[in-house]
């Protein structure tokens, strides 16, 4: 991985994360009448539609390179996406937003970090564990609000099940990131899938994702918190580790939480406050560039040969299953 790309990756993780922050206070702001579940599904097809038709426009041939090879990423972040929504919707519809959004982010990179450790091998570094304790802390904080929080058992199992999901998607598209396929077909195919499979609930409750306050949230969430967002996070994802990626998606809850202070109107208990600083933090030291070690850098230009050496040799190794190419530096480490 090119050092030189992480910080671009970083800034597109943490814009998705931000676009992400929004879903919660448009809901509340639109107030749909429709089910949690007709909602996740509305977003998540619209979203899919327009990338589709970005991909036709502009590189219809990309749909051809999701052969074989991309199904069983595809399908996993397929499953996820749909699940993601159904559970997460459905939690904030049970437990409110502060908890589902505080459980669901909370575990996130921790899922994430682990789904990297058991399919790409990759190592988690004392750097990664500090921020993203900083960042589970934070997040607990601010789901702490000056009067009492109702905690529903089933909504919180929701909310697990979104963290989780949310773990399987980035290292699926992690995955599919090495596989040098076109990323804006392959989250538009997810998106469509995971949508489809939510489309009875969907179709069932158009009369009242037709009217104008939830049109305007599903246009929303179809435009800016899922096309845009989806394609800033794969595209980050190219340039930093999923684990990274998984921790800096913290951002969702914060910016939740300052919209609903700026917006909504709600005051910030000290808790909150302290939890946003904790939860700032965490998300700084996971965005710190690492240090390359004296002798340990990379060379300007990688010879042609030993590439090819790296990708028959990873043909016969555990990176195989990933797509991924190892390639051994000057001092004998692997990339």
């Amino acid at each position: 991985m090119d050092r030189r790309n992480i910080p671009s990756g970083v800034l597109l993780v943490l814009a998705a994360g931000v676009l992400w922050g929004t879903v919660g206070p448009a809901q509340v702001l639109a107030g749909p009448s429709a089910s949690p579940v007709a909602i996740g599904g509305a977003r998540i097809f619209s979203g899919g539609l327009i990338l589709a038709a970005l991909v036709l426009v502009t590189n219809r041939r990309a749909f051809r390179a999701l052969t074989r090879r991309t199904w069983p990423p595809l399908v996993a972040a397929s499953a996820a996406t749909g699940i993601f929504q159904a559970s997460f919707f459905s939690a904030v519809d049970r437990t409110g937003a502060a908890v589902a959004t505080a459980v669901v982010f909370g575990l996130a990179p921790v899922s994430t970090g682990l789904c990297e450790r058991l399919v790409l091998g990759g190592r988690l570094s004392r750097r990664w564990w500090a921020g993203t304790a900083c960042a589970i802390g934070g997040v607990a904080l601010l789901m702490v609000p000056a009067s009492s929080v109702h905690v529903d058992p089933a909504g919180v199992a929701l909310s697990l099940a979104g963290g989780a999901c949310f773990g399987v998607y980035t290292v699926s598209a992690k995955v599919l990131t090495g596989r040098d396929v076109g990323m804006a077909a392959a989250v538009s195919v997810t998106l469509l899938a995971g949508g489809a499979a939510l489309l009875p609930w969907t179709i069932a409750e158009l009369p009242s994702l037709a009217a104008p306050r939830p049109a305007a949230l599903v246009a929303w969430l179809g435009i800016a918190a899922t096309a845009a967002a989806y394609m800033f996070f794969v595209t980050g994802l190219g340039r930093v580790p999923a684990a990274t990626a998984g921790t800096l998606s913290l951002a969702e809850p914060l910016v939740a939480t300052a919209l609903a202070i700026l917006v909504l109107g709600e005051r910030m208990s000290a808790p909150v406050a302290a939890g946003s600083l904790l939860l700032l933090g965490g998300l700084f030291v996971v965005s710190l560039p690492a240090r390359a070690l004296p002798g340990r850098a990379l060379p300007a230009r990688i010879p042609p040969a030993r590439i090819q050496r790296g990708k028959a040799a990873a043909r016969y190794d555990g990176a195989h299953a990933t797509g991924a190419v190892k390639v051994e530096t000057t001092t004998g480490e692997r990339e």
